[in-house]
């Protein structure tokens, strides 16, 4: 019964799930695979365990406050909301464009259909838009727990069928190569996912307890999250793997093009498997993109929203004008995305590369303003004194880190 329980109230932690596990994950995780072998896991284990404290803030402060942290943000300053305010608007579009332009080209070759990609992204975020608005945070919700557990099932599945002993490549990482470091900084970047996605997690907390007559438990809350995030570094790994047993040392290098990207990575897995694997593969990396369209599409309305609202107290929005800028915001994600992919769609990988470079570098700066939020939450259910520590440690860490890259780019 316990078990049933748990699983009954999964939701928001699958929601971060399915945000997270998508272009981090199918994308750069199997390029580093590809690329290196096994050589960058440390590093991925590493980047999963130093942002951990700062999406573990995101329902902690939800449940403890009843707000998100975009209202955290307006605590510590209308800077702080300003901030993100101008992260997100500066990421949002390249992240949706390159998310609908993977997704509509995995679809393509799976279906073996030869379409126009940039109608078929347009398409994709149409009827998510769809989904969403009839659906709402319910169907949401519940439509990811099947999202996420046929994506797990079918990467768990190819993870195993692809399992080699050895490794037939002979490239390492080069701390002294430009194109490696560039590549790990964008590797980190996104790596579970970027941090301003706790601010998506702490809103679908937000509104999934919005309705509830008394205060949610803060231990199911955080449990929740780390079958989340937890499954989610597992999956990471499970890529990685998935591009070193399959891609590395193949000699072949992932192309820029989206739609070539999606029917690239389909067919190496194919070739290195076996016809049968065709479907498995493809389904895998689908349900990847489709959860991270899904979540994507719903959350960035979500948070903007309200970032707004604050930032405009004379235009705040309550009950229908609320819902009326949520889908006011959508429409602009898809038109500005849609937009953007007539300008850059041929090259998938800088607009990937620059959006995960984006997040690498405003990283300690969200893990920093999440750390001060939710100082602000009642005394009993601020976090241990061990994980405060544990946050201390990660964002000097993170910022060296980001010191680091400012210095070599640029002296």
């Amino acid at each position: 019964m316990k078990i049933v329980s748990i699983l009954k109230n999964l939701g928001p932690g699958l929601l971060y799930a399915g945000a997270a596990v998508g272009v981090s994950h199918l994308v750069q995780s199997t390029r580093a695979g590809a690329s290196y072998g096994f050589g960058l896991i440390g590093i991925l284990i590493l980047a999963n365990i130093l942002k951990y404290p700062f999406f573990e803030f995101a329902p902690r402060y939800a449940i403890s406050t009843g707000k998100s942290l975009v209202h955290g943000y307006k605590k510590i300053g209308n800077w702080a909301l300003i901030l993100y305010a101008i992260l997100t608007l500066s990421t949002m579009f390249i992240i949706t464009s390159t998310i609908s332009i993977v997704t509509a080209g995995l679809l393509s070759s799976l279906l073996g259909l030869s379409i126009n990609i940039k109608w078929a992204s347009m398409g994709i975020m149409v009827l998510t838009m769809l989904f969403l608005i009839i659906g709402k945070f319910r169907l949401l919700e519940k439509g990811m727990k099947y999202i996420i557990l046929v994506l797990t099932a079918s990467t768990v599945f190819a993870i195993i069928f692809s399992f080699k002993s050895e490794l037939t490549g002979t490239y390492n990482f080069d701390w002294t190569n430009a194109i490696d470091i560039a590549f790990l900084i964008a590797f980190i970047g996104w790596m579970p996912a970027p941090i301003d996605i706790s601010v998506w997690h702490s809103t679908w907390t937000e509104a999934k307890y919005k309705n509830v007559n008394e205060k949610p438990n803060l231990k199911a809350a955080i449990r929740d999250f780390n079958i989340g995030y937890i499954g989610t570094a597992f999956l990471a790994i499970g890529f990685l793997a998935l591009g070193a047993f399959v891609m590395y040392g193949s000699g072949q290098e992932f192309a820029a093009k989206g739609v070539t990207f999606a029917g690239q990575l389909v067919s190496m897995y194919t070739d290195s498997l076996g016809h049968w694997a065709y479907y498995v593969i493809g389904i895998a990396a689908f349900t990847t993109m489709l959860s991270t369209s899904i979540t994507v599409l719903d959350a960035y309305p979500r948070v903007l929203e309200p970032t707004f609202s604050l930032l405009l107290p004379s235009k705040k929005l309550k009950g229908k004008n609320s819902n009326r800028y949520y889908l006011l915001w959508m429409v602009v994600l898809i038109l500005g995305s849609w937009g953007l992919m007539f300008w850059f769609g041929k090259s998938m990988k800088f607009m990937v590369d620059l959006a995960t470079t984006i997040s690498f570098l405003t990283t300690p700066v969200l893990a920093i303003l999440n750390y001060w939020a939710v100082l602000s939450v009642p005394i009993e259910e601020q976090p241990p004194m061990w994980l405060k520590i544990y946050a201390w440690i990660g964002m000097v860490f993170l910022s060296l880190f980001s010191v680091f890259y400012l210095i070599w780019k640029y002296l």
